[in-house]
């Protein structure tokens, strides 16, 4: 092994990429390998393109006439590209993304062979549903499952495969994707906010949910990955002693972007101009070696189905360039982790941002509808949102000093909290002509037309307001961000529509006037959810203390984040908005708890291994070295020899202790291990791994990096953070 990251080093030093060249404008490469509009336009007929657009834009069905001359279109337009395959590309709950690749091409009778794609073959395959994470909806006798075309997500074209974007469902109806809940989560946040926004404009008749998703990811060269299998095997690095240095200097963050990660990026962005994904800013993280990739903002099921493109293109286009790309989100210890902030808004079909201000009282009036209403959802919902996030990487970046707490909170800002204040304060009940007035023009009209710079900011909050969206800080880099969009739009719809209901029983009920009625039942919903409200250090421990008098959930590792899922009320939000049944909830309850406990039951055998059969022999090796020094020194000096080998001598005892202290805790790890495999109840199992084996890796970690900086480093087996971190 020390050969071998030896020969890594010289390799990563040595290696000297190809300079990459853009190819045209932006704006021109922009859409080229996407099914999209203007493509569907040139090769689709009129009766087709229609039948398409209203399915996207009105959610109606395709019939199969149209399917196959949609299918037909897309076959011709992918082989005038070069591409011989075609698959429906799909997101199951593994978190990543699938695809199974048919070729075109079909053999006829009479011994000849066509190209050929139907409908058929559009709109509906068949997977293996027993195969993937299904948390009990499929056994592996059962194995049927389908996956069904989305026209709302124009089909692409990667390398030579026609990629067509699916759901993917049980033989029995249920959900077994992401997409699936998330669809439902968008149908119903539209029906409820464009019911909201009938209030203020009678015209508007859709509301669409949109995501802008930030992607932090490590850039590290894969020859000295390949000395890693921690890094290779679990995505972190589990061993391994802090450079002297990391990211103290803050010299990393914005800085110059170095070459080889700069024709990554390139390389990296032309791939997204051609698969349609509207790649905007890129620049150098806190940590060394950390970046990030950010688009304009999507359509937020087009922007999820991006985001889970990107991390696979990500990939291949640093092996390429002789990267390894490092989505995990705290792939090394002591430095920043990575996250995946989600940017979320809501816009009309009339061309308005439900979480902008506009330059009238009455537009105001309905930002503070919007804005308000988010606030209490998330106040009602905040252990769910923090449930939709939790995964065993995550909590290793969760509560950490560069990301924010476990504790959900709101962050609005000096000038909206003022608002907020001032609008709790008003009387109860029916409003004066007087009080109108002043509401409209003092309370109302103090938010000014752009908010954007009109407070700081707050990294330490987990769901920040940023001028006219909110900020879904606390998602994890390698997340799908389909699952806290499901929740996040879910919680709002709910919300909307109990407010509708409390706005039209003072209304209809009461004879209050609409603005009266609004400004009543905002004000309760202030009064109600100021406690989710924080403007301080989110990652002090006097606003743990703070939270927990407000009654907010602490819930630091997931299997305490996901019992909230299997919640009766949890159960009931989801099967009244019409998003998941209560078995495809209790089935991603299971599928979430079982990946955590894989995860830790991975991390412990990949570390035991790497303690046991690279570190100890490593350091017996080194030691063996220092016996045979201190042997020649008696031969030598005899009596004298103690006085000349001390510090050998102690040096032989610590690696003794530590050898000592990584063969037992793994004997004690393994001993745990066993005892919670042997529980039925995945929920006391996942426990057990949290409570009893996890704190093993840590255990067996320290005496791991203690040993690093005792033993020869030309003996050392796995490359050092110095090497991963500043080699580029």
């Amino acid at each position: 092994m020390a050969i071998l990251r030896f020969h890594a080093l010289k390799e990563s030093i040595t290696y000297k990429p190809n300079t990459f060249i853009e190819k045209g404008k932006r704006s021109e490469l922009f859409g080229t390998n996407v099914f999209n509009e203007n493509t569907m336009r040139q090769y689709l007929t009129k009766d087709a393109f229609k039948g398409v657009k209203s399915a996207i834009e009105e959610g109606k069905k395709i019939n199969r006439n149209v399917a196959d001359q949609v299918a037909s279109s897309m076959k011709d337009w992918a082989l005038s590209k070069g591409v011989t395959h075609y698959t429906h590309w799909f997101q199951p709950l593994t978190g990543t993304t699938a695809e199974k690749h048919d070729a075109f091409f079909e053999t006829l009778e009479d011994g000849g062979a066509i190209e050929k794609f139907g409908g058929s073959q559009l709109v509906q395959q068949e997977p293996d549903a027993s195969s993937f994470p299904s948390g009990g909806i499929r056994n592996t006798f059962e194995a049927r499952g389908y996956t069904a075309w989305d026209p709302s997500s124009p089909a692409f074209i990667y390398e030579t495969t026609l990629c067509i974007p699916t759901i993917f469902v049980a033989y029995t109806g249920e959900a077994l994707d992401y997409k699936t809940p998330l669809l439902r989560a968008l149908n119903t946040i539209d029906v409820a906010a464009t019911d909201v926004c009938k209030y203020f404009d009678k015209n508007v008749k859709k509301v669409t949910s949109f995501m802008g998703w930030e992607q932090e990811y490590f850039l590290v060269d894969k020859n000295l990955v390949a000395c890693r299998p921690d890094i290779t095997l679990t995505g972190r690095t589990l061993l391994g002693h802090s450079s002297a240095k990391g990211q103290q200097l803050d010299d990393h963050y914005f800085g110059s972007i170095p070459n080889r990660a700069l024709n990554f990026m390139r390389d990296l962005e032309n791939q997204c101009m051609l698969l349609g994904i509207p790649a905007k800013t890129r620049h150098n993280e806190v940590a060394p070696n950390q970046f990030e990739i950010a688009p304009i903002h999507e359509e937020a099921n087009l922007a999820v189905d991006h985001n889970s493109l990107l991390m696979d293109v990500m990939g291949r286009v640093a092996s390429r360039h002789n990267f390894k790309v490092l989505l995990h989100e705290k792939p090394f210890a002591n430095i920043n982790g990575s996250g995946k902030h989600n940017n979320w808004s809501l816009s009309t079909d009339t061309g308005i941002n439900l979480l902008k201000p506009g330059k009238t009282p009455m537009s105001n009036l309905q930002f503070l509808t919007f804005f308000v209403n988010t606030i209490k959802a998330v106040y009602e919902n905040e252990e769910l949102l923090r449930a939709s996030i939790a995964s065993a990487s995550n909590d290793h970046r969760l509560g950490s000093t560069e990301a924010p707490p476990a504790i959900i909170s709101v962050f609005i800002g000096a000038q909206l909290t003022k608002v907020l204040e001032e609008l709790e304060g008003v009387t109860k009940g029916k409003l004066s002509p007087e009080e109108k007035t002043d509401l409209k023009l003092n309370v109302v009209g103090k938010i000014p037309d752009v908010l954007l710079d009109n407070t700081d900011r707050n990294r330490t909050s987990p769901f920040a307001f940023t001028g006219n969206k909110f900020e879904f800080r606390a998602v994890g880099s390698l997340e799908n961000c389909g699952n806290p969009m499901t929740v996040l739009n879910t919680i709002v719809a709910k919300q909307l529509k109990e407010f509708k209901k409390e706005v039209d029983v003072l209304v209809d009920d009461k004879n209050f006037k609409k603005d009266e009625a609004i400004f009543n039942v905002l004000r309760e919903y202030i009064k109600a959810s100021k406690d989710i409200l924080f403007e301080g250090n989110g990652y002090s421990e006097a606003w743990e203390k703070e939270a927990k008098k407000r009654g907010l959930s602490n819930n630091k590792n997931t299997p305490e984040a996901l019992k909230v899922k299997v919640h009766k009320s949890t159960i009931n939000l989801f099967e009244e908005m019409g998003v998941m049944s209560k078995i495809e909830a209790e089935a991603r309850y299971e599928v979430e708890i079982e990946s955590y406990i894989k995860h830790i039951q991975i991390e412990s055998r990949v570390l035991g291994d790497i303690a046991r059969n690279n570190i100890v022999p490593t350091a017996v090796k080194y030691q063996n070295i220092l016996i045979d020094n201190v042997k020649g020194l008696k031969d030598i000096f005899d009596k004298e020899y103690t006085n000349l080998a001390k510090e050998q001598l102690n040096l032989i005892k610590a690696i003794s202790q530590h050898i000592d202290g990584i063969n037992s805790n793994v004997t004690k790890m393994i001993e745990e291990r066993k005892k919670a495999n042997l529980l039925t109840d995945v929920t006391k199992k996942a426990e057990a791994y949290c409570q009893n084996v996890k704190p093993f890796l840590e255990d067996i970690r320290y005496h791991c990096d203690k040993l690093e900086l005792l033993v020869d480093d030309e003996l050392w087996p796995l490359t050092k953070y110095r090497e991963l971190l500043f080699i580029r």
